[in-house]
């Protein structure tokens, strides 16, 4: 009885097993960069672009699939892209510029800058900037509210409303949990010391400094919708291109590859920064992002000095296209590493 207890264990665990996921791990690796970004195709994405910032060479470009499948347009390596959480990297250079200029303090309380919450965000008094940027504060998550995505909140307040008078998930400082709140609260706590709205500091900052002329705060700032790469959900026809799901100049910013990819190398060679600021930030080097329809990765690597981005216009329900990102990822960092080490 054991045995066959064991075997039918065994099947039903295979059964379950997301084969696309194994086939994407285990397949040869290709010789070249464009061969794999050919290969992502495969998994059932629309389209890929993948930008390389490698020290001593130019930047390159590998697209694949489609900038608009309904009108069959090419990927395009110039396209603006839906960032998702990438903003949030953003965002916590700007709160260490205005630490540094100490218009913000790391170690004062959400309940300090924000006390209309205090009554309504448990240990609001002890939640300090750091933990917010550090996602150590303990407060609920707003994006795993039951249904979030099939009708997002308009407006900052609305997000906010969905975990307020929540009890905490942990003390503050006792854990890491990643938490879109965390960033919502950081960009109300910018918004009031500034007297407006964060985006246009992050613009004059970093955005105007680093010559980031293709990157934007929201939709509503994109002359040309056609510049921007359409987004798709597996099951559904729809372009998610023109849907905002409420993050019209909060949650998500809006740029090409090469921006993000100048940023983030901008970020991890400490030149974004004026001095005395990178000893002050207490945020990652390196991020995804997810919303519907747009997917992506910005990561350093430093053994082969090199800053890739790859943005891939295809989610799901599964999370198997997320998986998918970060295999197809790795895989062309590791062709990278072999082309070096020829």
């Amino acid at each position: 009885m054991l045995r066959i207890a064991l075997l039918v264990g065994t099947i039903v665990s295979l059964w379950f097993v997301p084969w696309i996921l194994v086939k994407a791990w285990i397949r040869p690796l290709p010789k070249t960069v464009q061969e794999q970004v050919d290969q992502t195709l495969s998994y059932g994405f629309d389209g890929v672009i993948v930008y390389v910032d490698q020290a001593g060479k130019p930047p390159a470009f590998y697209t694949a699939g489609y900038h608009n499948r309904e009108n069959k347009i090419p990927a395009k390596p110039d396209a603006l892209f839906k960032i998702g959480s990438i903003t949030k990297l953003y965002l916590a250079v700007a709160t260490t510029k205005l630490v540094k200029d100490n218009r913000l303090s790391l170690d004062k309380t959400l309940g300090d800058y924000l006390p209309e919450l205090a009554e309504r965000i448990e240990y609001a008094d002890k939640i300090t900037l750091r933990m917010l940027l550090q996602h150590r504060s303990g407060i609920p998550n707003f994006t795993d509210h039951p249904g979030y995505w099939n009708n997002p909140p308009k407006t900052q307040n609305e997000k906010l409303e969905l975990v307020l008078d929540l009890p905490a998930n942990f003390k503050p400082d006792k854990k890491y949990e990643y938490c879109n709140t965390n960033y919502l609260l950081l960009e109300k706590i910018i918004d009031k010391v500034l007297g407006y709205k964060f985006s246009i500091y992050i613009k004059d900052e970093i955005l105007i400094p680093l010559e980031l002329n293709n990157t934007f705060s929201s939709l509503s700032e994109v002359k040309n919708i056609d510049e921007l790469m359409s987004g798709y959900y597996v099951g559904i026809d729809e372009d998610l291109k023109t849907n905002d799901y409420g993050m019209n100049g909060y949650g998500s910013m809006i740029a090409s590859a090469q921006d993000v990819g100048i940023f983030l190398r901008a970020l991890n060679d400490g030149t974004v920064f004026n001095e005395g600021e990178q000893e002050l930030y207490s945020y990652v080097y390196e991020h995804g992002g997810l919303i519907p329809g747009y997917q992506c990765m910005a990561e350093y690597h430093k053994d082969i000095d090199a800053v890739v981005i790859q943005f891939m216009n295809t989610t799901d329900f599964t999370g198997y296209q997320w998986n998918l990102l970060q295999i197809t990822y790795n895989r062309v960092v590791k062709i990278l590493r072999k082309a070096k080490d020829l």
